[in-house]
């Protein structure tokens, strides 16, 4: 190594941007773990921004003419050095530069034939812009739709929602090799010698940024995968994820399978749950096809185990204070007595009038030991959690409840009837066709069939929009059900959130309890690769209204999302048919939830500065104080207050903004547009204690340059 480092420093001394390139890649090689996943992490992310405005200083690519497929199109990065106006027609003077020593080429394009290009570490500063929405939900907060390169709304939700997600699901590319993902906005398809390295470099960088949007303390990541690339995904997220329990659960999604040349039918994949913190599964009514009826745990019964140690340490030698005698009425079988456990070397109980003794003796006539101490029984005994079977030509036998049994009386899983005339609880037996369990690690569920209840299901709301693959409705609702049926506020993140399957589960969720959770959904607007081809040669390239309407978010996810709420399809018929299985209603009546669609846009530092880009960022200001009720869209003089938030314009009306957030209960945030330092400080003095305070702008600003380039 430190030979290379010597022979680095020669090279700085002749060229030294090719020096920092070696070194960079020298220092992604010393960090390379000996044992566990290693990949390619050096290779450049760029995403094109289609109809961003060209800007001096944007990094920016030639767009092919016209009809053309761009295959001979010089792929490179240009910087603008200058945007001029001849008549209608903006001009960008381009510049770039092969090597340090090497001349700067020069060029100029027309405005229209080029399309800005952000790299992986370049700062961005997004706002959002309002493209619709549909309001049935009253004063519930809204689901957000962001149309956005997934890492950059992350970027951007970084800002709004760090350390505030309760349950991410995601369903990422399966990079299967069938041109189903791209990088560096070119398909990546099965010929790619690096096409692993890429998909593990594009999940690693979103997984840190979703880490960090999490609740550390009790939230869960959901993750869908196949064989393709469970195993290197496993790998990546014990990486990402060190502090994490992780478990993997094999689910059948197509009965029929799904042939595999050479192999075995596919018909299941991966679900793996990263759980954060205390976040456990919750135990939930499940019908019988979750959980085996094999055994005694569901069988519709409490169950009673006997007293009698067994198992390990079953000897009296094992634990001398639980060999004791317990005396019971023969004739009632009502416990008499309780003794106290027996000194070593006797055997025998002494006698009690009318009562029968029975002591801990195994089936083989040794002696063994009970597994509550005289103290623990008596109490439980009081509690009704000891029964005795058998009869006098028997024998009799000591049954108890086990804390686990109790606890499901105690929590209204079993209802409890009264007591027997032995003293022992009595419980309402359950349909023993549905359990109340957590079930195992193998799903085998009718309702999760993907093509019966994602592509079939997707055709009854969209008729012949086509998407490839989508995800049963009810296996996402089930997913996630198991992680937020106690929190019904919940707020859950889809970042690949394709046909938007995972916002119609969460407003099934909020239908079948009444829950009030939010779902912010992202995706990009891309078309498919056969599609591309087809619209190139009509002469259509991205940013084409024509082009944009068939991307994925607009033809897809959110008319799926705003069909489910108003149960009327695109061409506003009623949805025929009914949801099924937990909370079966007609598809046409909707939910009553309220949505908001919204494209990422991204903004100059200057503007936003100087407050000339409100409108830009209201939006992220309103979602960070949890988008909900009315949102301050226009600076105003002096202040102004909504629902649940306030954001005072001028420090000098800071009296009266005070004053509207002391009548404002709802209000939670308030933004204080300042550079003055002590006049921050005196208005947060001044703050209800429940009210959180965030300074504009510098806070936004300081956001996304500290996020600059982060891995």
């Amino acid at each position: 190594m430190s030979r290379l480092s010597e022979l680095l420093r020669q090279v700085e001394r002749e060229d030294q941007q090719l020096a920092a390139d070696l070194r960079r890649e020298f220092d992604l090689l010393r960090k390379r773990r000996a044992f566990g996943l290693n990949f390619e992490r050096h290779v450049p992310e760029t995403v094109e921004l289609p109809g961003r405005p060209v800007r001096r200083g944007d990094k920016v690519r030639f767009l092919p003419d016209r009809g053309a497929d761009g295959k001979d199109l010089d792929r490179g990065l240009w910087t603008v050095a200058r945007v001029r106006r001849e008549g209608k027609v903006r001009v960008a003077e381009l510049v770039r530069r092969v090597s340090q020593d090497a001349e700067p080429e020069t060029v100029e394009r027309d405005c229209e034939d080029l399309v800005v290009v952000a790299e992986f570490r370049d700062p961005i500063y997004p706002g959002l812009k309002s493209t619709g929405k549909v309001e049935r939900g009253g004063e519930k907060p809204f689901h957000t739709v962001i149309k956005s390169e997934n890492y950059h709304a992350l970027q951007a939700l970084l800002y709004t929602h760090e350390g505030k997600i309760d349950a991410i699901y995601i369903d990422p590319p399966y990079n299967t090799g069938a041109k189903d993902w791209k990088y560096n906005n070119d398909y990546v398809d099965g010929e790619d010698a690096y096409r692993h390295s890429k998909w593990l470099a594009m999940m690693e960088r979103r997984l840190k940024l979703a880490k960090r949007l999490l609740n550390s303390d009790n939230s869960v990541l959901i993750v869908t995968i196949d064989e393709k690339e469970h195993l290197r995904l496993g790998l990546l997220l014990e990486q990402v994820f060190p502090e994490a329990r992780i478990q993997i659960i094999s689910a059948l999604i197509n009965p029929a399978a799904v042939a595999r040349v050479g192999g075995f039918g596919r018909s299941d994949e991966y679900i793996f749950f990263v759980l954060l913190g205390k976040s456990a599964p919750c135990k939930l009514r499940l019908d019988r096809e979750w959980v085996s009826g094999k055994g005694r745990t569901h069988t519709g019964k409490i169950r009673w185990d006997l007293l009698r140690r067994s198992g390990t340490n079953t000897e009296r030698a094992h634990s001398p204070g639980c060999f004791y005698p317990i005396y019971i009425d023969p004739n009632t079988k009502v416990v008499k007595k309780v003794g106290e456990p027996l000194p070593p070397g006797e055997s025998e109980a002494p006698a009690e009038s009318g009562a029968v003794a029975i002591l801990p003796i195994r089936q083989d006539q040794s002696e063994g030991n009970w597994q509550w101490s005289p103290k623990t029984f008596r109490d439980r005994h009081k509690q009704g959690r000891v029964k005795i079977g058998g009869n006098k030509k028997r024998g009799f036998t000591v049954y108890i409840l086990k804390p686990g049994e109790y606890k499901k009386i105690q929590s209204g899983e079993f209802k409890e009837l009264g007591r027997a005339p032995d003293g022992s609880i009595q419980v309402e037996e359950n349909d023993p066709n549905v359990v109340s369990a957590i079930p195992g690690s193998q799903w085998k569920i009718a309702s999760h069939d993907a093509t019966q209840y994602g592509s079939r299901l997707l055709s009854k709301i969209l008729s012949a929009r086509k998407f490839p693959f989508p995800k049963s409705l009810y296996a996402v609702e089930d997913a996630l059900r198991f992680f937020v049926a106690d929190k019904p506020d919940a707020v859950i993140l889809d970042f690949f959130s394709g046909s938007g399957t995972t916002c119609h589960a969460v407003m099934r969720l909020n239908k079948q309890d009444g829950g009030r959770r939010q779902c912010i959904s992202v995706t990009n607007n891309e078309v498919s690769a056969d599609e591309q081809k087809a619209l190139r040669e009509k002469g259509l390239r991205p940013d084409d209204p024509d082009w944009e309407a068939l991307g994925i978010c607009d033809y897809i996810t959110q008319p799926r999302i705003k069909a489910a709420i108003t149960g009327k399809t695109p061409e506003g018929e009623p949805i025929k048919g009914d949801y099924k299985f937990t909370g079966e209603f007609p598809m046409a009546d909707g939910f009553e939830e309220n949505v908001e669609f919204f494209t990422l846009t991204y903004e100059a530092p200057r503007p936003v500065a100087h407050h000339r880009s409100f409108h830009a960022i209201a939006p992220l200001l309103w979602l960070r104080a949890g988008a909900q009720g009315r949102r301050i869209d226009q600076a105003v003089e002096g202040f102004n207050v909504a629902g649940t938030y306030g954001v005072l314009f001028d420090l000098d009306t800071a009296e009266g903004f005070l004053s509207a957030l002391q009548s404002a209960p709802s209000v939670r945030m308030a933004f204080i547009v300042t550079d003055d330092d002590r006049g921050f400080a005196a208005v947060c003095r001044d703050l209800p204690p429940e009210v959180e305070a965030v300074r504009l702008y510098a806070s936004y600003l300081t956001n996304f340059t500290i996020n600059t380039g982060r891995d």
